[in-house]
């Protein structure tokens, strides 16, 4: 009878660190991998493990990690509303045709947790450069902070002369929105803008507030909503119920498309008793009825931009321009009846 196979004693694996560091096996790779979206505390933890289980890393797998991968990666949140999802569809072919392949990391909450795991989960992969597509000042402070040393885009809402960021001039949209309304006539003009925690809505609620300002109209305070139609239905049937305005400019179109219904169900005709205003320019405003006025962005533009800024042309590199939004004028839009 042959005699029994000596039993090796089996190496510690990454799975055996995590277990003794009290993390997840990702976040030991991220460790190994130097990301710059770990803790000291934990990457501490980690280290100790290692040494307490004489764990060392398979060299040929870490050179595969350090080669060039063509890849990118995108961090992003709220991937579902239309500037993103342009945006993200832009980015995506820009890079194909640099040869590149897009990585995405959807965060679902600007917790400290939730954008170190999305920037962990991007620097797992070895991208050779992230862009940062989020709705929460937050997302950018907490980047500033770790010092990431991957080189990285960022989408913002205001001008500056940081060279990895691109800006659109939100707040031009809005008061391009705003003087347009005042410029037919209207005396009372209501704002609905987005989540207070949200950059773009702030960008446009500051200046509708500018606009009113400078002009020495009232103001009221804007309603805070939620970006859904949802929300523009029943905030529009509150403002209208007393018909102590008539205008509405909306911090999205989705509101805008809300508020349009309101008006409607109290027998209200738009543009007539009732002009409502948009933003974003959706493929689908130009079909509602009446049409919508709106801000158009151009979201194709910026992912191409960003993919440009990202990865500049041999010889030729991109200066961060702004992008102004564009008023689109539709039949949504007329001066007030008088009364």
């Amino acid at each position: 009878m042959a005699s029994p196979r000596t039993q090796q004693p089996r190496s510690p694996s990454i799975r055996d660190v995590a277990r003794v560091a009290g993390v997840s096996h990702q976040t030991v790779s991220r460790v190994l991998n130097n990301s710059d979206a770990i803790r000291a505390e934990t990457k501490d933890r980690v280290l100790a493990a290692m040494e307490q289980l004489q764990y060392r890393p398979n060299r040929a797998a870490r050179a595969l990690v350090t080669s060039r991968t063509h890849t990118i990666g995108v961090l992003t949140a709220q991937r579902s509303h239309y500037g993103p999802a342009a945006t993200m569809q832009a980015i995506e072919d820009a890079a194909v045709t640099r040869g590149y392949s897009v990585t995405t990391a959807n965060i679902a909450a600007a917790t400290d947790e939730a954008v170190r795991d999305g920037l962990g989960h991007l620097l797992d992969q070895d991208v050779e450069g992230i862009i940062v597509i989020a709705p929460q000042q937050r997302v950018f402070d907490l980047i500033e902070e770790l010092g990431m040393r991957t080189p990285y885009v960022a989408l913002r809402t205001s001008g500056g002369d940081e060279r990895s960021t691109l800006f659109i001039d939100q707040m031009e949209g809005a008061r391009l929105a705003t003087a347009h309304l005042l410029d037919l006539g209207h005396e009372y003009v209501r704002h609905i803008a987005g989540p207070q925690d949200w950059i773009e809505a702030e960008a446009r609620m500051q200046g509708f507030l500018r606009e009113m300002s400078d002009r020495d109209m009232p103001v009221v305070p804007p309603i805070l909503g939620d970006w859904t139609a949802d929300f523009g239905y029943h905030a529009g049937r509150e403002l209208l119920r007393y018909r102590d305005c008539t205008a509405i400019f909306c911090s999205n179109d989705a509101m805008a498309l809300g508020v349009m219904h309101a008006a409607r169900s109290y027998g209200l005709d738009v543009p007539g008793d009732l002009s409502v205003v948009g933003y974003d320019d959706i493929p689908e405003a130009k079909h509602l009825w009446p049409p919508l006025t709106t801000v158009a962005v151009d979201f194709p533009e910026l992912g191409r931009r960003c993919v440009e800024l990202l990865l500049p042309s041999e010889g030729h590199t991109l200066r961060p321009v702004d992008l102004v939004p564009q008023l689109v004028v539709r039949g949504s839009t007329g001066a007030p009846r008088r009364r």
